[in-house]
């Protein structure tokens, strides 16, 4: 008689069986869950699937200089700056989130354009994405990227200016804001004053972000989320910028709130050649993974399921 009840409560509690892990990554491409681990196999291979379309998203980023006197030694930061490792944003990462957050079909706005991968990834999957970039070169790299794979670009627009004039730029309201902004001055990429990363302080560089931010999400629709990819970055006496929480103020200002926080853990590149100088002489813990904040505008109770 329980064993009966307790089946009857179950098929009562539950509509359907439970997925399983491999049916929930069927269903949702990875796990939707707070930690994202792009060091796993079926991440890796999914990365390369989409870098095997031709994507080289550090095209038009030769410029860009690095900041590396965390180094330790000045052998290894030689070795560094031979690397040239420059970040390239992970074409896996857009994908989830742009099936998570925004609807098929739907426009995305990306006021920190930066290289190829989002708006190409945008493209590909069927989405109108519209790029801004202060970079001229940047932007014509990406437009000969966007024709040589995408099929069509006619959705996909990358616009050379400055983000805290979007309105201007773009003149329409988007159903989903996706951006990385530059870590303050951890790369340098170029000397125009309107870039973020020549700000010669912290708190300068915090107006003008804010400003983009505020921008941004005039621009939101409501009932819609927006996902900045952040990262806390040192100053020069080695203590950390609070890049992540101003971020998470300055979107909650303007009424997009905090709705998910995930972690995004990445490779450890050129860490290996850095920890020693850095940890051996600093106590300096080596950091492989960023933040992924996502916001949302309006009515939780519309949240919509795409």
């Amino acid at each position: 008689m329980t064993l009966s009840l307790k089946k009857r409560t179950t098929k009562r509690l539950f509509n359907e069986v439970p997925l399983t892990k491999n049916q929930i990554r069927e269903k949702y491409t990875m796990s939707p869950f707070s930690v994202l681990d792009a060091r796993k196999g079926v991440w890796q291979k999914r990365k390369k699937l989409w870098i095997s379309l031709g994507i080289e998203s550090e095209l038009g980023r030769e410029n860009v200089k690095l900041w590396a006197k965390d180094s330790g030694t000045k052998e290894v930061s030689q070795k560094i700056r031979m690397v040239g490792e420059v970040s390239i944003f992970d074409p896996v990462l857009c994908e989830l989130m742009y099936s998570w957050f925004c609807p098929k079909g739907g426009s995305i706005l990306d006021p920190f354009a930066g290289g190829s991968v989002r708006g190409i990834v945008a493209g590909y999957l069927n989405y109108q994405y519209t790029g801004i970039d202060l970079s001229k070169s940047q932007i014509k790299a990406n437009r000969v990227q966007g024709k040589e794979i995408l099929e069509t670009d006619s959705k996909v627009k990358w616009i050379t200016g400055d983000s805290a004039n979007m309105k201007k730029l773009t003149g329409k309201k988007h159903d989903f804001i996706f951006s990385c902004p530059p870590y303050y001055n951890l790369e340098i990429y170029q000397n125009s004053p309107k870039d973020l990363s020549n700000a010669k302080t912290y708190k300068e560089f915090l107006n003008h972000y804010y400003k983009i931010i505020k921008e941004g999400v005039s621009l939101l629709k409501n009932n819609r989320f927006a996902c900045f990819v952040v990262s806390n970055i040192r100053d020069k006496k080695g203590f950390y910028h609070n890049l992540v929480g101003d971020t998470i103020r300055g979107f909650d200002k303007e009424g997009a709130l905090f709705y998910n926080d995930c972690v995004l853990v990445t490779h450890i590149g050129s860490l290996s050649l850095r920890i020693e100088g850095q940890f051996s002489k600093n106590r300096k813990i080596g950091k492989t993974h960023q933040n992924v904040l996502i916001f949302y505008k309006g009515d939780i109770t519309q949240i919509p399921s795409f």
